[in-house]
């Protein structure tokens, strides 16, 4: 390889490295503006959230918070059984919680999070079993 094609060869990176920065670059800007504008809605929302706690009646309580999620709900199914395998229905069937395929679904796909996060892959709890 002769100066000549290294020269050509350094060029054609540079190029490409800058066309990579502006593009980089371009992003950074789309994501500083749109930050702002999520930050602006933040504020927003916090402004009302006070103005409709301020407004609200002397002595009236808001509603606590949701203590258990589904997640939990399967967590602390699988920590009450350890050893079991669960299939998604029969956790349904459990948990009380309806059985339709769409909903049976979106606990599949809750399974396989909590499972790839390794919550239910400790030791002294249950196992998800997959359909198959």
């Amino acid at each position: 390889m002769n100066i000549t094609e290294l020269l050509a060869g350094l060029q054609t990176r540079h190029d490409e490295a800058t066309a990579r920065a502006g593009e980089l670059r371009s992003q950074i800007e789309h994501l500083t503006a749109a930050l702002a504008e999520t930050e602006a809605r933040l504020a927003e929302l916090a402004t009302a959230r006070k103005v409709i706690s301020e407004a609200a009646p002397a002595g009236t309580e808001p509603d606590p918070p949701e203590t258990s999620t589904a997640y939990q709900a399967i967590v602390n199914a699988f920590n009450q059984h350890p050893g079991r395998a669960f299939r998604a229905r029969e956790l349904h069937e459990l948990l009380g919680m309806p059985t339709d395929e769409a909903t049976v679904n979106i606990t599949r796909s809750r399974l396989g999070r909590l499972t790839r996060q390794g919550f239910l892959t400790q030791p002294g709890r249950g196992r998800y079993q997959k359909r198959t």
